[in-house]
């Protein structure tokens, strides 16, 4: 058994245990990385972020697990987090690059605790499926946005079935075999939304999708034709903001960024 440093933080309350394994001492394991953000047994995470030295000519690698260890392409609010933890312990200033096996992120230290990242470019639009599911007919807009996303406009957010619908949603045979992340949006204002989100690999509704807010952020611009940027309000009570610059065919986007807040919350050792 092997005692590791940690540090815990969190982006909009979409929650992460940081590692440190630019040395390559780390050999974690699905069940290791599971338990350790078991909420009960564990320190408690929707995700794991390890940073690793680049292999591509970025100033570091990204590797994201979720909390079922499986690892995943990107996640938006892990992003940010990483280059604050990028900044904090390999010393990163002003600016940091990253990969992901979605591509080369971008992070900006803005103001604070907030960070402004570069997102990878949108693909994969397919607007107004017909899905049916438990209860009836949705119409669902999907994008991938590092990773895939559905996206469902409500009227009633707060009494969404997120759970049901979203699991419902993330195995359906139209997103197979990976399945994906199934989002919730409510219209609040001429370039607001607020949206709530039931994660893949999580398996659960979290507090904040970095991805899911991109997504949702542009399926909103393209269903009503609102500029850049938009606010986007998550379960967890924090706005993000969402900048893009149209392209020239609907579904179509070029230097898509996420802003919003990576804190930190506590440091520690953990046996594995």
């Amino acid at each position: 058994m092997a005692r590791i440093s940690f540090l815990k933080m969190n982006g909009a309350g979409n929650d992460f245990v940081m590692l440190d394994n630019r040395d390559g001492s780390h050999q974690l394991s699905a069940e290791t990385i599971a338990r350790l953000c078991d909420r009960h047994r564990g320190i408690g995470a929707d995700g794991v972020l390890v940073i690793e030295p680049a292999q591509s000519g970025a100033d570091h690698r990204m590797r994201y697990y979720n909390a079922d260890g499986g690892e995943a392409e990107m996640c938006g609010n892990g992003a940010r987090c990483f280059a604050r933890f990028a900044q904090r312990t390999a010393g990163a200033q002003g600016k940091v690059s990253f990969e992901t096996p979605a591509g080369v992120i971008r992070a900006e230290f803005v103001e604070g605790e907030r960070v402004r990242i570069q997102m990878v470019t949108p693909t994969d639009y397919a607007p107004s499926l017909l899905i049916e599911v438990e209860g009836g007919v949705l119409k669902v807009h999907s994008i991938n946005t590092g990773v895939p996303h559905a996206c469902v406009f409500v009227d009633d957010l707060e009494n969404t079935p997120v759970f049901s619908v979203g699991r419902a949603l993330r195995r359906h045979a139209q997103f197979a075999p990976k399945g994906t992340n199934a989002n919730f949006i409510k219209i609040t204002g001429p370039q607001s939304i607020s949206i709530r989100t039931y994660e893949r690999g999580v398996e659960d509704e979290t507090l904040a999708c970095g991805t899911g807010v991109t997504a949702c952020a542009l399926i909103y611009a393209i269903q009503t034709g609102a500029p850049s940027p938009i606010d986007v309000r998550v379960k967890g009570g924090d706005t993000l903001q969402v900048g893009f610059v149209r392209g020239s065919k609907a579904g179509e986007f070029s230097q898509v960024t996420l802003s919003g807040p990576a804190d930190f919350v506590f440091e520690g050792t953990v046996e594995v």
